[in-house]
């Protein structure tokens, strides 16, 4: 180190200890007391939602049916056929049996294109007039690729991705924890040619969606990036398994907003409607399933600056275009819609049947409102990312008890301390990424160590009590729901994200960091891990969210850098793989309707590197069989 780098360190210490000193004076009232609770008064407005797709008549007992063979004349399994809408707002798949015969349930009419897609062959592509009462027989004969480019390209990110070469195995899991969860690597998109220079300029860009790297990795990362995406095609030989359970299967999807879109979560109404927020546009999408409709409502205005307390960082231009950032949904019993507005400090119920919006500022220190969930007694239960914080919010009191948790060390202390007063100052200098340059995590080289990060959240049905995930520091905690008590777990290093729980009150953990399925009981406080199937021995998945469905115990998860959706059985101990035919499908939050689906919504940032362009909503049939027009 040079006698100029010295000094500047010097500095930079100085500088550090200056501002952990004024925080510790001048933070908000929270983190040095532990337990902050208040009366909070709404703020109501209403907004006019906007029909952006117009329903359509609904068909009863229209089918598409026939087989799909190979060109030797091979029966070809578990391939993918889509029906498109005339609009190409929606899509409805099916997949073939044992025998390649598929039975395709279709809800609208019209000239509609049929694709057939299955891995490593050409996709193919029919037209037929869809009217409805009428079943319709079409025929595929699907040709293998041979040409290395072509093939290449139909590969999914996790194939591309399994090429990069890590000489050191702390820099990988870096990069699996820090760049891989708002988006894919490795689809068409990122694994675009460029110099090293150009992919530094990209990891310093995504340090304003709170990356937590140091320099040493952001070199690593750049250069690793730089050398495995140089535009020639891969080779690769995946294996998809197929399971009987895809023939009595459909898929639906439902395109929602524009190529910036950011849908971050979707829940699901007492109406039966799909309730998507889009994170970076301020906007609930409200869908009905059943006949197409697609509402767009505007969140309402809020004073603070585009991005909101987080103005200071250079987020995704475009992107995020608003100032709330909805995060997450739940829904009370009384039918109302709450969400998590992640960048403007904001809990927000929304009510669908008169448009009205309840707007609470949780103020104070809080930074980054992520995942809520509700519990019998309608409280609200959230955690606050940035300030390692969960709230608890009574609707029928307006009382909110804000809880400081558990700091883990030193260093996690001053980030808890400081980074409010940071993004503060930040937003003083806005996109300029004052509160990461700032941060020790860059000055003593610590990179995501520094943070806690509580993730997710869920209620425990056994005992009322809230348990939350903390990413980094690799916790579970428990929340006495009487006494707000809080009591913490080490976990195994597996990058915790958004657990739920088992109606036999099981733990559910999607491992992001390590591509596992944990399950933890409350009561032995006893882990064991699933490691999730990959496609080729060296991928690897990265499981965001899951949910265990409430009747049959069966578990449910994302599996983002495949196009796939998991199912894992308890009972059995195995693993059901559905293959997505969207590629670059990226879900978040899963929930489950009355009419037996299982949803989310596709939310790759940015929507445009999707299949088509366009994020939205889908939804998963195990039981086509089932009426499918039993939808809200």
């Amino acid at each position: 180190m040079n006698k100029e780098t010295s000094q500047t360190k010097y500095k930079a210490v100085k500088v550090l200890a200056a501002a952990a000193i004024i925080a510790s004076i001048f933070a908000p009232d929270g983190f040095f007391s532990g337990h902050r609770t208040v009366k909070l008064e709404a703020e109501v407005t209403h907004s006019k939602p906007e029909i952006k797709t117009q329903s359509v008549t609904v068909t009863e007992n229209t089918i598409i049916n026939g087989n799909v063979s190979s060109s030797t004349g091979m029966p070809i399994s578990g391939a993918m056929v889509t029906v498109f809408s005339s609009d190409n707002t929606r899509r409805i798949t099916a997949y073939s049996d044992v025998n390649g015969n598929y039975f395709l349930p279709v809800t609208y009419t019209g000239a509609l294109k049929v694709r057939a897609r299955t891995p490593y062959f050409e996709d193919s592509l029919a037209e037929v007039a869809v009217v409805s009462g009428e079943t319709q027989t079409i025929n595929f004969i699907t040709k293998k690729i041979t040409e290395p480019s072509a093939l290449s390209q139909t590969l999914t990110a996790s194939a591309h991705v399994a090429t990069m070469k890590w000489p050191k195995e702390s820099d990988r899991a870096t990069f699996v924890s820090q760049c891989n969860f708002c988006h894919q690597v490795g689809n068409s998109l990122t694994r675009a040619p460029r110099d090293k220079a150009a992919w530094e300029a990209v990891v310093d860009r995504m340090e304003g969606y709170l990356v937590f790297i140091t320099e040493d990795e952001k070199q690593s990362v750049a250069t690793r990036l730089h050398e495995t995406f140089q535009g020639k095609p891969i080779k690769a030989i995946q294996t998809w398994d197929y399971s009987p359970a895809l023939a009595n299967t459909t898929i639906e999807e439902w395109n929602a907003g524009d190529g910036l879109s950011f849908i971050h979560d979707a829940d699901i109404g007492h109406d039966g409607r799909l309730y998507g927020v889009d994170e970076g546009h301020d906007i609930i999408w409200e869908l009905n399933r059943k006949t197409g409709e697609l509402l767009e409502v505007k969140l309402p205005d809020v004073d603070l600056p585009v991005g909101g307390k987080f103005s200071g960082l250079a987020l995704p231009i475009g992107v995020f275009s608003g100032k709330h950032g909805p995060h997450s949904t739940a829904e009370t019993e009384d039918g109302k819609i709450w969400i998590t507005n992640s960048l403007s400090s904001r809990l927000m119920a929304y009510s669908p049947e008169d448009n009205k919006f309840e707007t609470f500022d949780i103020g104070a220190d809080s930074m980054y409102l992520h995942t809520i969930r509700a519990d019998k007694k309608g409280r609200l239960w959230f955690t606050v990312v940035a300030s390692n914080q969960v709230g608890v919010f009574d609707p029928k009191t307006k009382q909110l008890d804000l809880l400081d948790l558990p700091a883990n060390g030193i260093a996690r202390w001053v980030t808890d301390a400081m980074l409010p007063t940071l993004a503060e100052v930040g937003s003083w200098f806005p996109r300029e990424n004052i509160p990461i340059k700032w941060s020790h995590h860059k000055i003593f080289n610590m990179g995501r160590e520094v943070m806690n990060f509580p993730y997710g959240i869920d209620i425990n049905p056994k005992d009322g009590s809230a348990w939350y995930v903390k990413l980094y520091a690799n916790k579970i905690g428990r929340v006495d729901p009487d006494t707000l008590a809080i009591e913490e777990f080490d976990t195994p290093a597996v990058g915790p994200r958004r657990p739920r729980f088992a109606s036999d009150g099981m733990m559910w953990i999607p491992g992001f960091d390590t591509g596992v399925l944990v399950r933890f009981n409350p009561e032995t406080r006893e882990f064991k891990e699933f490691k999730l199937p990959t496609l080729a021995p060296n991928e690897y998945e990265t499981p965001y969210a899951l949910n265990v469905h409430p009747v049959t115990g069966v578990v449910w998860m994302t599996s983002n850098q495949s196009d796939r959706i998991f199912s894992f059985d308890p009972k059995t101990e195995g693993f059901t793989s559905y293959p997505l035919p969207t590629r670059v499908s990226f879900l978040r939050d899963m929930v489950f309707t009355q009419d037996g689906k299982i949803c989310s919504s596709n939310s790759n940032l940015p929507s445009y590197a999707i299949e088509g362009g366009l994020g939205g909503f889908i939804c998963l049939n195990p039981n086509k069989s089932s009426n499918v027009n039993n939808e809200g």
